[in-house]
């Protein structure tokens, strides 16, 4: 889960990284079944990163703040 905007960032890198993996298998790969192949796992850890992503932005930061508090 992410906590900050530093995480966040960080996490907005390897999202960003993980769709140039993709974009470069798109344009090497020359057999659609390896592609798909070799896409699959990046493009499910692109859903749960993006998804990560989501839940970070749709918190308020006041509630990201008593949601850490009560973890504690």
């Amino acid at each position: 889960m992410i906590k900050n905007d530093q995480e966040l960032q960080a996490m907005l890198k390897r999202i960003a990284y993980f769709q140039q993996q993709v974009s470069k298998l798109r344009e090497v790969e020359t057999n659609p079944k390896n592609y798909k192949m070799s896409v699959g796992g990046y493009l499910a850890e692109l859903d749960r990163m993006n998804l990560e992503v989501r839940e970070y932005l749709w918190a308020h930061p006041s509630e990201m703040q008593s949601e850490f508090a009560l973890a504690s």
